[in-house]
């Protein structure tokens, strides 16, 4: 399902643009940093989903391009079958983050969707535009082009949030096969969550409005299944038309009001308040696979260009930065057995080749940040009331001085990178981001000791099948 939240650049303290927003699927999250890769021609790329998938499809071959981005992105291995590796989106050195969020279309367009249907599907697209787009209207157009070109491979409907440092847009892809989209422009006065994505009226009889692309169908075919009256001054309201019709949930209304209220007082929305938007209790729980925030601005170099990653939702973990120059990951942060898809039949011995780990076996020899933090989370979910407001008081101080530091980081980063130091640059970087995202798993580990031991104490462990967690808004 997932959830995305942008603020434009005239509502924020610092004067730019956030898209912040998590990825809601219970299979394992890893955070990856994909190089810069250069292909060889004719080469090609394997897109679409199976005849397994929940919304049954084929998969097929599109041509790569013969360079794509570097990018920070996180993966995960599994949702309503459609193949691994997954992603949600991420950020690329150009600027352009993504978001994926789901985005129901009505159940006519979900009924006449074929079983054979081809094309890239949502984590497909949402990669193809972060390993390719170099501004966020891009992303819209490839998006487009995709579609028209290849078809679009669709679990009930779907939507993402392209961004860059100049404006973002919200594209909603439909289900049915017949190759529809739609996309709105925000701009440096918006304030739009997603949850699920939605779009209301567009002005069809405007064509040539800059704040709205769409496929060249969108009304024509809504007309020939008798959705919409095409007589002049009609309004075209596309969730009305092509989605669920609810507008905007209770969830989305919420957030956006109160991030309006904090736009409004002298100090605007600042990089905290963006956290908060990704912890708060009333938005996130345990489907929450982990928390970014990406700060919407043109750094002098594209290796500082950085998210603040949280390994599983942000209401157990901590924001740390992560930068496009960092070179890994700690192993801890990669994809571990923990939650993976079919790792529970398979081994990590080579007496069963025939049902092998796709995970190294060093990888596994680490620790898994997702399980280590999960267990935080669900240590203080059982006694939230208690807890809930300790884990956040010590990750909102850490996060402070994270915040202090990441200034002096990248000035230094900045300083060999303008003497062309880039291998120095990139080692700085990778250091400062590992040891901190080790310094929040090793935190993450002495709480979750100190919350177990006094939960014995004081209330006994639960073995209960009633799970717990916040009351969330959606």
């Amino acid at each position: 399902m997932s959830y995305g939240i942008y603020v434009g650049k005239n509502h924020t303290a610092d004067g730019i643009a956030y898209l912040a927003g998590y990825g809601d699927e219970p299979s394992s999250h890893s955070l990856t940093i994909v190089p810069r890769l250069e292909h060889a021609p004719e080469s090609t790329i394997t897109v679409g989903v199976t005849p397994s998938a929940g919304m049954p499809g084929i998969l097929s071959e599109i041509p790569q391009v013969p360079e794509t981005a570097r990018h920070i992105c996180v993966n995960y291995s599994f949702y309503l079958g459609v193949p691994a590796p997954l992603t949600n989106g991420g950020l690329n050195e150009y600027g352009v983050a993504v978001r994926d969020i789901w985005s129901s279309s009505r159940q006519e367009l979900k009924d006449m969707t074929p079983m054979t249907q081809t094309g890239p599907n949502y984590s497909d697209l949402a990669r193809i535009v972060i390993e390719r787009a170099k501004t966020a209207r891009e992303g819209v157009l490839l998006i487009g082009y995709l579609i028209a070109e290849y078809g679009y491979s669709t679990y009930g409907g779907n939507s993402h949030i392209i961004a860059d440092p100049d404006e973002a847009w919200v594209v909603i892809e439909f289900a049915g096969g017949q190759g529809l989209w739609a996309a709105e422009r925000l701009g440096p006065d918006s304030i739009r969550a997603s949850r699920p994505g939605y779009i209301n009226e567009i002005p069809v009889h405007n064509a040539a409005h800059d704040d709205y692309l769409y496929s060249h169908n969108l009304v024509s075919f809504a007309v020939s299944q008798g959705w919409y009256d095409a007589k002049e001054g009609t309004p075209f309201n596309v969730n009305d038309i092509y989605g669920d019709g609810k507008h905007r949930w209770d969830g989305v209304q919420w957030i956006e009001e109160e991030m309006a209220k904090r736009a409004a007082q002298s100090e605007k929305v600042t990089i905290e308040d963006m956290m908060w938007a990704v912890r708060c209790e009333k938005l996130t729980g345990d489907t929450a696979g982990y928390g970014q925030v990406v700060p919407l601005y043109n750094p002098r170099h594209p290796q500082l260009r950085h998210l603040w990653h949280t390994q599983v939702g942000a209401i157990a973990a901590p924001f740390v930065p992560v930068y496009m120059g960092c070179e890994t990951v700690p192993e801890e942060f990669r994809e571990h057995r923990y939650l993976t898809d079919s790792e529970s039949s398979r081994f990590s011995n080579l007496r069963h080749e025939e049902s092998l780990s796709t995970i190294p076996q060093g990888i596994e020899s680490t620790r898994s940040a997702t399980a280590v933090f999960k267990r935080l989370m669900y240590l203080v979910f059982q006694h939230a009331d208690k807890f809930l407001p300790e884990i956040t008081e010590v990750w909102e101080a850490l996060e402070k001085r994270l915040l202090k530091e990441h200034s002096d980081v990248s000035v230094v980063a900045e300083t060999l990178l303008d003497a062309d130091k880039v291998r120095l640059a990139q080692q700085h970087l990778t250091y400062y981001s590992t040891t901190e995202l080790l310094n929040a798993l090793n935190l993450a580990e002495t709480l979750a000791c100190s919350i177990e031991a006094r939960t014995r104490i004081l209330y006994g462990i639960s073995d209960d099948m009633k799970h717990k967690s916040p009351d969330q808004i959606w």
